[in-house]
């Protein structure tokens, strides 16, 4: 497989080697060993989640306290997404700043996002179905979210999809008023907890 870095620091894009023939196709979908030669430590999956969505539904922008955070490796099992990753760290050279990537049941990418990045997505068609592989188990009391539609955020959805969010998700504040009101991990706090992670688990 191919593991890319994307221009936010932090996330990567995992492209797998697909091998068809006429029963179908074989992949390895992840490889722990592979992912930390880039990251820089293993990813302890500790929690599996799976979401159905109907076209046009937008999940996040999410993320959890740091520490411990929540890695998530995110690949799509059916149907299409526009995946995004989103600087919210505070003091990052690029924060506010955001990557979308295409991830599909054809071509198996997946996303790897670090601890402190914040992530949604948008489903292109009905009954799409994403795995998400998380580095820490959900805590709705460290779990917070940023209006996937701020439009100082910007996130550019597909042409022609109506978006679909949460009532949650409809009411999280924007990137400013979440910096505001001191919710936002810092740059500094998830660079030393990348070192941390590096440092207890190796390679």
């Amino acid at each position: 497989m191919d593991i890319t870095a994307l221009p936010v620091e932090g996330a990567w894009v995992v492209t797998p080697r697909l091998f068809p023939d006429g029963r179908g196709v074989f992949l390895e979908s992840f490889r722990g060993d592979r992912l930390a030669e880039v990251v820089g430590h293993r990813m302890d999956v500790v929690q599996t989640n799976v979401s159905v969505s109907a076209r046009g539904a937008v999940r996040g922008v999410h993320f959890a306290d740091l520490p411990p955070g929540q890695a998530k490796y995110v690949t799509v099992l059916s149907g299409s997404i526009v995946d995004f990753v989103v600087d919210i760290r505070v003091g990052s050279p690029t924060f506010g700043a955001w990557e979308a990537v295409p991830l599909d049941a054809v071509q198996r990418r997946a996303v790897y996002v670090s601890e402190g990045l914040g992530h949604a997505f948008c489903a292109l068609e009905d009954d799409t179905t994403v795995l998400y592989l998380c580095s820490a188990a959900y805590d709705p009391d460290r779990e917070h979210g940023v209006q996937p539609l701020d439009p100082d955020l910007g996130l550019v959805l597909p042409d022609g999809v109506t978006p679909l969010l949460s009532a949650k998700d409809g009411a999280a504040p924007t990137l400013a008023e979440a910096a505001d009101a001191g919710l936002l991990p810092t740059y500094a706090a998830c660079r030393e907890w990348a070192d941390h992670l590096g440092a207890q688990r190796g390679n």
